[in-house]
């Protein structure tokens, strides 16, 4: 399927106004964008945890906190930062405290993290504004932890997905993407992220870690997730239903399901010592 914007690999240009309003699109439906989206997996969250000064974690574009309910999960106290207050209403019934605000024109005062994350929204922050902030509220050995998924459905899938969506949104942006995109495009991404990060000589060496996993999705389940995609959030419900009607007739084909392997990749550095 074309790649959705929110799990785009590669930073996107700050002052695209097609890519604000996208951003802006996905606490249409939060309740069905928390149940249908997946977590992460818990040998990343780990990770990031491992050798940490202490247990205060700021999650950047937090959405409905699924990530940062994880990282509860684990122990650590969580503040979510999040820009659309849909978003952020439906994470603080959830009991993750979230501020709105977009991360670079949130105000942490004297507040100091042991960690940073930022799941799969950091293409919407500013990379040079953004580290220099996260640099600047981690205490020394806090860690910077960058990390999304990249997927892409079954060939079977895929391509009716983008033949249906190049129908019903020529226009679009997203309908002159391929089917599907390889592997090497999202890792590609991340290195962007870590060679950022190097450059700011605020950080130890970046490191990038990947995490495979799968997951089997319905023919319900799939087409659950697929309009909290950021392709798809925006598209009137009569080109939603063109859509669905291909996608599921597909789906219907391969026996009702279908197996997606996900990988899920991270940039991540440790704040070096002020001292």
């Amino acid at each position: 399927m074309p790649t959705p914007p929110r799990e785009r690999p590669e930073p996107s240009p700050p002052s695209l106004r097609e890519d604000r309003r996208t951003a802006e699109s996905f606490g249409t439906d939060a309740q069905r964008y928390d149940h249908a989206r997946p977590g992460y997996p818990e040998a990343l969250v780990a990770r990031i945890l491992a050798d940490l000064p202490g247990t205060d974690v700021l999650d950047v574009g937090c959405g409905t906190g699924i990530a940062a309910r994880q990282f509860q999960a684990a122990g650590c106290t969580v503040l979510g930062v999040e820009p659309d207050a849909r978003m952020a209403d439906f994470a603080r019934v959830h009991d993750v405290p979230v501020e709105v605000a977009t991360f670079e024109a949130w105000q942490p005062g004297d507040r100091r993290f042991d960690a940073v994350v930022a799941a799969q929204s950091w293409h919407w922050v500013d990379p040079v504004a953004g580290t220099a902030k996260a640099a600047a509220v981690l205490r020394p050995g806090g860690r910077l932890a960058i990390f999304g998924h990249a997927y892409e459905p079954p060939a079977e899938v895929a391509e009716p997905f983008a033949a249906a969506y190049r129908r019903v949104a020529p226009d679009s942006p997203f309908s002159g993407q391929p089917a599907r995109r390889p592997l090497d495009l999202y890792l590609a991404g991340y290195a962007t992220i870590a060679d950022q990060l190097r450059e700011t000589a605020q950080f130890a060496e970046p490191e990038q870690w990947r995490f495979d996993w799968r997951q089997t999705y319905t023919r319900d389940q799939w087409l659950e997730l697929l309009p909290t995609t950021g392709g798809l959030t925006r598209l009137r419900r009569d080109q939603l239903s063109e859509i669905f009607d291909a996608v599921g007739a597909a789906i219907d084909s391969l026996g009702g399901s279908f197996t997606m392997e996900y990988t899920t990749l991270a940039a991540t550095a440790v704040r070096a010592s002020t001292s």
